[in-house]
């Protein structure tokens, strides 16, 4: 998967939950699970879902039992054996996913990266997407990379990210304490935005994400028969 592409499908879905009432919000990871049992014919064991997203047990829990209270997936005890948990889609969470699905799928805006995908094909995209987890911090380091011969500032990350402002400043802020980014007021400004840019520590952090993003892999729709 191209890092823009992953960009651009979470910046659309983060445009989304910030439109969506707060009690129905759901985390990027947990958008990914309803996409993932969604494509699935027969119930999940919990434990292969965090091993899919690469959670911890604690982690996963809260996930589902949030996914579980919206009445979006059912559980219940595995059939061979009874201390598993599966974890099964329900109606309601397959319509959500067709409606979370296209309203990201609208929030592609006409010359970013797949523009033109079907609200199918991106449950697709974010089900290989939920492989990869990354705060909004580790956004703005991608985000940085896949820009850099371009100036960019907080409003600039708000606009690209699809973020909150008071979301990336607070992110940029950590990342200016770790010493992954940097900022400047460039020569000459008499405003008072900052110029945000990697350091050579951000760089080497934003690669390596980089680098597992383009890990992901997309399943290629079925070729159809020709009569």
């Amino acid at each position: 998967m191209e890092l823009r592409e992953y960009l651009s499908i979470r910046r659309a879905y983060n445009l989304v939950r910030q439109q969506t009432e707060t009690s129905r919000r759901l985390t990027f990871e947990e958008f990914a699970i309803l996409c993932k049992l969604d494509m699935t014919d027969f119930p999940v064991k919990t434990s292969d879902i965090a091993e899919y997203q690469g959670a911890l047990r604690p982690t996963m829990t809260h996930r589902t039992n949030h996914l579980a209270s919206l009445g979006l997936i059912d559980r219940g005890e595995g059939d061979v054996d009874r201390r598993n948990i599966v974890c099964s889609i329900s109606e309601d969470g397959r319509e959500y996913v067709r409606e979370l699905s296209s309203r990201t799928r609208n929030k592609i805006s006409s010359g970013q990266p797949l523009a033109r995908i079907s609200a199918d094909r991106l449950k697709v995209y974010v089900d290989a997407m939920g492989t990869v987890y990354c705060t909004a911090g580790e956004l703005v380091l991608i985000s940085l990379l896949a820009s850099e011969d371009e100036s960019c500032t907080i409003t600039v990350l708000v606009e690209r990210l699809g973020l909150l402002q008071p979301t990336v400043s607070m992110s940029v802020s950590a990342m200016v304490e770790k010493g992954l980014v940097s900022r400047s007021r460039p020569a000459g400004s008499s405003t008072r935005s900052l110029d945000i840019e990697l350091t050579e520590k951000g760089r080497e952090n934003a690669i390596a994400l980089a680098d597992r993003i383009s890990g992901i892999v997309v399943r290629r729709k079925p070729r159809t028969s020709e009569a």
